[in-house]
């Protein structure tokens, strides 16, 4: 199946239509993460890209970008009713009319979540004036709990006002023709947060030198989940217990140390690291393992040659962890995790050609670059539905 498009199976190749010029992008907040990839977008749009983006909330701790290098960032004032952590949260944002009447964007993506309340009148908009939105989202999962009912029914509707989509996963993509969306209007582009690696992978010898060494980077905090990490490893036989290096800082890495004293006591913290400071860790490793939800570090540490260990999450992961290079396990489950680090542990050769299989799917897959060129097809393959 085709990254381009979940349609692509059979039959003739999609016809581009000619380049669109001036794309405008519409998003909650501006993560930092994503700056790269918004970059690398703009680089690649003939008329340049726009970013509109608001502040997170206080309560959510989302570091975020105040510049873009190349693109345009627009700042927007979101006006939040309660947490987005809440099933009853809604956002607006003020001046995303003004934004577009300024910028004339010749397209718009946005991002697909019907919370958004202002989301319906800047399609209505760009549509006034025949020109193209495409909605950019995790999927369309079945919603539970006391308004699911209400909002699977809503997810049509608001997914057919969208002249395409493109999904993170192809586990979204998935879902968005479940509710009904055209499956050749459906774009999928791999979640990724780092360019195609410039380096080759660090050489590493068939067999470990020592214990295996385990490694976790990230922000610490409850839902990385890093104490299932702890008593994961605890749970393995004497002999196959690595050494686990676990580098990242935040507001639960106290009671990570705490639980590390009581758990497993070799468990090491460097303090957080960044940029080239993460090298040696990563060089240094055998394994990474990222045991909750979140982790932007999982193409970093697959850049380096690593195989890895991942929690299930929003599918965002699925395109990224196979079974030639890692191991998907349910979040919150030991046993599971203790399961996947021995079977790791327990065929050297097989490890190490697992780690080339995540550098060659970083290389050739997964990364801003490739991610940058499927929202290109898709913004230039765009038409207005008539």
């Amino acid at each position: 199946m085709s990254e381009q498009g979940i349609g692509d199976r059979g039959g003739s190749p999609r016809q581009p239509s000619p380049v669109i010029g001036r794309v405008g992008l519409q998003q909650r907040v501006l993560p930092a993460y994503r700056a790269p990839f918004f970059d690398a977008l703009a680089a690649a749009c003939p008329g340049g890209l726009s970013v509109f983006a608001g502040r997170p909330r206080p309560d959510e701790s989302i570091e975020t970008a105040d510049r873009l290098e190349i693109a345009r960032y627009i700042p927007a004032r979101n006006r939040d009713f309660l947490s987005p952590t809440s099933p009853f949260y809604l956002c607006w944002q003020d001046g995303l009319l003004d934004w577009l009447a300024d910028l004339q964007p010749e397209a718009l993506i946005v991002e697909a979540n019907p919370r958004y309340r202002s989301t319906p009148a800047a399609v209505r908009w760009m549509h006034a004036r025949r020109r193209p939105v495409i909605g950019w989202g995790l999927g369309a999962p079945q919603a539970r709990g006391p308004l699911g009912g209400w909002r699977n029914r809503g997810w049509p509707r608001f997914l057919g006002q969208f002249d395409a989509l493109i999904a993170y996963s192809q586990r979204g993509a998935d879902e968005y023709c479940a509710r009904g969306f055209p499956s050749d209007r459906i774009f999928v582009a791999p979640n990724a947060v780092a360019p195609r690696p410039a380096a080759p992978p660090p050489p590493r010898p068939p067999e470990f030198a020592g214990k295996p060494t385990v490694l976790f980077v990230g922000r610490l905090q409850a839902r990385k989940r890093v104490d299932i990490l702890l008593h994961a490893c605890a749970a393995l036989p004497a002999e196959m217990q690595p050494r686990l290096v676990i580098v990242g800082d935040g507001p639960a890495r106290a009671e990570f140390e705490t639980a590390a004293k009581n758990v497993y006591p070799s468990a090491e913290f460097p303090g957080a690291r960044s940029g080239a400071a993460l090298d040696p860790y990563f060089a240094a490793a055998d394994l990474f393992v990222l045991p909750g939800t979140g982790g932007l570090a999982v193409q970093q540490a697959m850049a380096h040659g690593l195989p890895v260990i991942v929690a299930k999450g929003d599918g965002t992961q699925d395109d990224l962890v196979r079974p030639e290079n890692g191991w998907r396990v349910t979040d919150g489950d030991i046993p599971a995790l203790a399961a996947a680090l021995q079977t790791a542990f327990s065929d050297n050769p097989r490890l190490r050609r697992m780690g080339l299989e995540s550098y060659r799917i970083v290389a050739e897959e997964v990364n801003i670059e490739r991610m940058a060129a499927v929202f290109l097809e898709a913004v230039t393959s765009c038409r207005v539905k008539g």
